[in-house]
């Protein structure tokens, strides 16, 4: 028995045989099971959001503090997909790992990819109607729903680039959070991966797709609906889709290519091929 009680971290490499065993596994998972586990993650990440804006709308925070306080509650959204069971699709990149190696398909992959990205939409899209409608943002004068709309704002308003390059770091941060959960045999172990690169891409600004599904939703609401003054002329529809875009693409690239398939070439490139 290796380790105390046997309760030693995979190694990188077992991580790497692990992440491949579980992309083809989900995979092969049945459509409906696939939808019902993505609209969790959706929410679960929602909840993450939840938790971040909270703390943002205290204004007697320094900027420093206000974001590792917050990044630390976003942490709950993957530590809730991770230990609880669900599918994300910033998660579900490292199945670029399994496709390089052959044991998933390019229509595999991309269906997983295409019906996951949609579930967590529909489930952070839900709970941002559910948010709105609880009174939640009316917390604290106000000031909840005044930064959903400020944060909305700023990131309807990106540019197509930076959106790009955010998600690329944030996805990257996201995937070695996951990477290094699949480590972990204890519930503690998995919390501990997740909170330090999740707490670290939140800190930084950069850009989660699936968060976005939940924040700007929640802020084009409350823009129609609220009663709030804040300036959000770029909370649109089309703000919305000038987001998402370019940081469903910088997530791929980051999660998938930056670490999936480095991983791949690292420790996985040459097996069966001897």
């Amino acid at each position: 028995m290796s380790g105390l009680f046997g309760l030693d971290a995979f190694s990188p490499k077992e991580i790497a045989e692990r992440v491949n065993n579980v992309g083809v596994a989900k995979v092969h998972l049945p459509v409906l099971s696939v939808l019902m586990l993505g609209i969790l993650a959706g929410a679960f990440i929602g909840l993450g959001g939840l938790y971040f804006v909270l703390i943002k709308s205290d204004a007697s925070m320094s900027f420093a503090t206000g974001q590792l306080v917050g990044g630390v509650a976003f942490s709950l959204g993957l530590i809730l997909v991770i230990v609880a069971g669900a599918e994300l699709f910033t998660g579900n990149n490292l199945l670029a790992m399994a496709w390089a190696e052959g044991k998933i398909t390019t229509s595999q992959l991309l269906k997983n990819w295409g019906l996951v990205c949609l579930a967590n939409f529909i489930g952070a899209a839900g709970l941002a109607l559910l948010v709105f409608l609880s009174g939640h943002t009316d917390m604290n004068n106000g000031a909840i729903a005044e930064q959903y709309i400020k944060i909305a704002q700023l990131k309807c308003s990106m540019p197509f680039w930076t959106a790009f390059y955010k998600g690329i770091l944030c996805n990257i941060l996201v995937c070695m959070a996951v990477w290094m959960a699949f480590a972990g045999r204890t519930v503690i172990d998995k919390a501990v991966a997740i909170i330090f690169p999740i707490s670290a891409f939140v800190a930084a600004g950069f850009e989660h797709s699936i968060a976005n599904m939940y924040i700007i939703p929640l802020a084009m609401l409350e823009k129609a609906f609220g009663n709030t003054a804040v300036s959000a002329d770029a909370v649109t529809w089309f703000g919305f889709l000038s987001n998402l875009v370019p940081v469903i693409l910088g997530n791929l690239v980051g999660g998938s290519l930056l670490v999936g398939l480095v991983y791949h070439i690292i420790y996985r490139r040459n097996i069966g091929k001897s």
